[in-house]
Parts: C-alpha cells; structure tokens; sequence
C-alpha cells in the first residue's frame, strides 16, 4: 500500500473519529463510496438477512457506530478505506440527507427545484450543515423528529433530488472518492444539522398507501373533506396580493394528497376567485397541485 493511501485512509479516520464524537454513527468507505468491509455472508444462498446479529463487521450502514474503540476497529479492518459514511436517522441527530445533484448535461437544476418546492409549500431552508461534493452537487443536513421516519429515495421529491433517510448514508466530509474530496462548505462548519421543516418533512414522508378491499380489490374511499376541506378554503380566502396562487397550489396540494381533491377542486376555485384570481388561473394552479402530488405517488 502507498504512503499517500495510508495518509488518505488515516485521515479518513481522524475525520470518521471526529463526527462520532459529534454523535454522527460512522463506518469506512472504499474510492466507490461502497462500504470498505467485505460481507461475511459474501458467497452465501440469498437471501441474506443479517444486518449485524453475526457479530462479525462488513454489513454496511448496519456497522456505523459512535464508539471511538469501535471506529478505529472497523477502519483497522478495512486498511484501503479512503473516506466514511454517516448513518441517517440515528440517534440521537437523525439525520435526513437531501443530496441536490448537479446534471447541466440533462438540464437539471436541483438547487431552483428546491426553492420552487419551498416556495410552493410554505418553508424556508435553515442555515445548515452543508457538505459539497466533488461533481459540484452539495448535502444538505438536516434532522428530523423521534416519531418520524423518513424514506430514502431518488428523484421522487424532484428530478436531481435524492433524499437519504432510515437505512441510507451520506458520504462524510473529508471524505476521498475516485472523483475527488467532499468538503464542508463555508460558512457551515460551525453550523449543527437544522430541525427539517415541517412542510418539508410533509413532502419526504409520503402518507400510508390505502388498504384495498378484501373483495375487489380496490382501493377504499377516499376522504371526505369535511372540516379539513373547510380548513383549507379558508387559508385559501386569507390570501393577499401575493400570496394568492401559491396559497390556492399549497391547499389543493393537501386535499389532493388527502384524498378529496376532485371533490374541493370547485370550492377552491370559487375561494381563489374571491381573492381576485381569474378562474383559468385557479383552475390551472389546481390541475398542477393534481399532477404534483399524483406524481408523487406513482
């Protein structure tokens, strides 16, 4: 192995050792960003389903830990590791990643396709850790509430958007890959992980998929409006000049995702109108909240 190697693989460490101390669960890395310990059940029938129990190190993000003793073990097994990876949704942070990729070849823009969802949906994003990666793309993070559990996944929040949740990582700063560092942005090092936005811890943790009846097979009722219906309609009349149009998206984005949007969609219409929105315009934000959250859930 090269001096420099052992250099990257010991700073890999000391990095890996300083965000356990934060309370941020670590394990190393190889240049792949692939867990750097081989699987001890490698060669086995699958399926497979340790994640840990055998007492044996090499099962991924299931080998992260705060325990310094721990870290130095895992990073004495795995001697050609060149960065770490945080654990997302662990104690005591539980961090959630929102990793905004860069992809100018494919016209891609992350960056504003979180600022229109923010804008749409009412939230702001916290002064926060933020970590910038080698392709020109960051990590946002952010921490989420013991009853929640959010997902990971991969564009579904917008195209470029991949959100790194319970069971996911996040590539820690300091951190070498095959592409190069990834690095603390500045400004941020002092920072700790901001709480997750409400509005936007709405968007992360899709709601429960409806039971289907037992004998057709088809989904049940949808929800009746009803005082939530009524709740929106009147955030919807308290709009001023403005805030008319992303007020009207915001509401029939929450009834469509509810269940009774079709069902509201006129009574929305005729709130937006009294705000002095024309009915083409309110009828064209209501058709886009439908597409938005429909898109959601394909």
């Amino acid at each position: 192995m090269a001096t420099t190697d052992r250099q990257t693989t010991t700073l890999a460490l000391a990095h890996a050792l300083s965000a356990a101390e934060r309370g941020l669960p670590v394990f190393p890395l190889s240049a792949t960003k692939l867990p750097a310990l081989r699987s001890p059940h490698h060669g086995e029938r699958p399926p497979v389903h340790c994640r840990g129990e055998c007492g044996l190190p090499g099962h991924g993000v299931h080998d992260a830990t705060t325990d310094p003793a721990a870290v130095r073990a895992l990073f004495a097994a795995a001697p050609r590791a060149t960065g770490y990876g945080i654990a997302c949704g662990r104690t005591p942070h539980r961090l959630i990643g929102i990793d905004l990729d860069i992809d100018t070849a494919h016209g891609n823009d992350s960056v504003g396709a979180l600022q229109q969802l923010a804008l749409q949906h009412l939230f702001t994003i916290p002064p926060t850790v933020t970590v910038l990666t080698p392709s020109g793309g960051r990590h946002l993070w952010l921490t989420g509430p013991a009853d929640t559990t959010v997902p990971n996944s991969a564009g579904r929040l917008a195209p470029g958007i991949d959100v790194r949740g319970v069971g996911g990582y996040l590539v820690g700063p300091g951190s070498v890959t095959a592409h190069g560092r990834y690095r603390l942005a500045p400004g941020t090092a002092h920072l700790t992980p901001a709480p997750c936005p409400r509005p936007l811890l709405r968007l992360l943790t899709p709601p429960p998929r409806r039971p289907t009846g037992p004998a057709t097979g088809s989904a049940t009722t949808p929800e009746a409006p009803g005082r939530r219906g009524e709740g929106l309609i009147q955030f919807v009349l308290a709009a001023h000049e403005g805030q008319r149009n992303t007020r009207l998206f915001w509401a029939a984005c929450r009834a469509y995702e509810h269940g009774f949007g079709d069902a509201l969609a006129d009574a929305l219409t005729t709130a937006a109108i009294r705000t002095g929105l024309t009915e083409q315009e309110a009828r064209s934000a209501i058709a886009s909240a439908e597409r938005l959250t429909r898109g959601r859930g394909d």
